[in-house]
């Protein structure tokens, strides 16, 4: 049979289905490849016409891990940090037993306990993930990031330059990325980023689904309200009571009727309900702050311990922020209690810093505040209100100072290692640590 093709005002003749993983060209009805044998077939009606994609590393920490250790290939992988922390990340097998990110670890061990724990290496993952980035701006520049693992591109435009429909760039690019970087991602191809991101959730890991705006009414319709995004369960319960309980409930509403009853709101329920979502990809976001959170095996009261792990948590927030080549003036301090009541502290100060100092002075003022015979279970401190690092802490001299000293103890870390230089509260030798 020959090969059939779809038609789009919008550009050349594509195929219907192709090989995911020789990309070779194949009938509507095909089964398998007729060049590979390979059953990974992508086909929709509109194949050559969808450029929108979400792109989503599988498993992300735990794959990572998997690929540096390959003793853990075939056995549940839990990334957290000892029984008192939480599930940061969990791999597929260790999914199956009902292991969940943010999880107490205490109870994913309890429904899988032969499972690898492994502590998270946030710096490794974010070299990874910038290897993932840097192979999406080969694709385009329309990236949008969402987090270390996943992002929305927009491929509209850019056939004639790889000479390939986006479906067929977008497979390549999976494949290239498990050769080369070892991990695998899902893909989710659309018309606009509300559908391509369901999309990529239908056939996870190492999955790749298409939806278009004929197929979002049907597919839609069963799910709850809450299955848009932005509906938490209090707007739910709001609509529940007007007898929205389920999208195709929805669908069936007027638009104006929806916009008397929830405003705004109900304009974008109606939108979203049909598949319609006129979002652009906004490429080079970048992070709206920069944080380090730490949970205790113990808990603990004390200022002084305290404090000697909030100046190691400031310290990792200025590596990240001189790497990313940012400052920020709004300085959070966060801290949970015993029973999980968390208390969030912030504060402005008079303009932007990196420096490992001045997060913990900052932060170290509002900790102070904070200690009433409380015990705590986890402290963080982050930076936000971020901005270029050109004008941070040259504000005066003081500042100027001090910036130039804790960049010359950068450079001595960077030339013989993290260990070179300890400074003040981070030591933790026998005797007490030193301010």
């Amino acid at each position: 049979m020959g090969e059939r093709y779809a038609v789009s005002e919008a550009g050349p003749p594509g195929p219907l289905c192709f090989c995911r993983d020789c990309l070779t060209d194949l009938g509507a009805d095909a089964r398998r490849c007729s060049a590979c044998g390979s059953p990974r077939l992508l086909r929709h009606r509109a194949l050559s016409t969808l450029t929108l994609a979400h792109i989503d590393c599988d498993a992300f920490y735990a794959t990572v891990e998997k690929r540096d250790n390959p003793d853990l290939a075939d056995r549940p992988v839990i990334i957290g940090g000892g029984r008192r922390g939480v599930v940061s990340a969990a791999c597929y097998i260790a999914r199956t037993f009902g292991v969940r990110s943010a999880m107490p670890m205490f109870k994913a061990l309890a429904l899988c306990p032969s499972a690898a724990v492994v502590r998270p290496d946030m710096a490794k993952y974010v070299r990874v993930g910038r290897e993932v980035r840097q192979a999406m701006l080969q694709l385009t520049p329309l990236v949008e990031p969402l987090s270390i693992d996943e992002a929305f591109l927009d491929l509209s435009g850019t056939e004639r330059m790889h000479g390939a429909i986006a479906a067929k760039v977008l497979a390549r690019f999976a494949r290239d990325i498990e050769r080369d970087i070892g991990i695998t991602v899902s893909v989710g191809l659309s018309c606009n980023k509300f559908l391509a991101k369901i999309a990529s959730d239908l056939d996870k890991p190492r999955g790749f689904a298409t939806l278009d705006q004929d197929d979002a009414k049907a597919m839609l319709g069963p799910r709850p309200v809450s299955f848009i995004f932005g509906v938490g369960p209090a707007t739910a319960a709001r609509v529940a009571q007007y007898g929205f309980r389920t999208i195709a409930d929805l669908q069936k509403a007027d638009e104006i009727d929806l916009m008397r009853q929830f405003g705004d709101e109900g304009r974008r329920l109606w939108r979203l309900a049909r598949g319609i979502d006129n979002r652009k990809v906004v490429p080079d976001r970048g992070a709206k702050s920069i944080s380090n959170e730490t949970t205790f095996e113990t808990d603990i009261r004390d200022l002084e311990t305290l404090e000697r792990i909030l100046w190691r948590l400031s310290d990792k927030v200025s590596s990240r922020l001189k790497s990313a080549g940012l400052a920020g003036s709004t300085i959070t301090l966060k801290l949970k209690s015993s029973d999980f009541r968390q208390r969030t502290r912030s504060q402005t100060i008079h303009a932007p810093t990196q420096l490992a100092n001045r997060i913990f002075a900052v932060s170290r003022e509002m900790l102070v505040k904070e200690i009433d015979g409380t015990a705590f279970r986890l402290i963080g401190t982050g930076v936000s209100a971020l901005t270029e690092q050109a004008q941070a802490d040259e504000a005066d001299m003081l500042d100027a100072r001090a910036a130039t000293a804790e960049r010359a103890i950068d450079d001595l870390r960077k030339k013989f290692g993290d260990a070179a230089v300890i400074r003040g509260l981070a030591y933790n030798g026998p005797d007490k640590p030193r301010s």
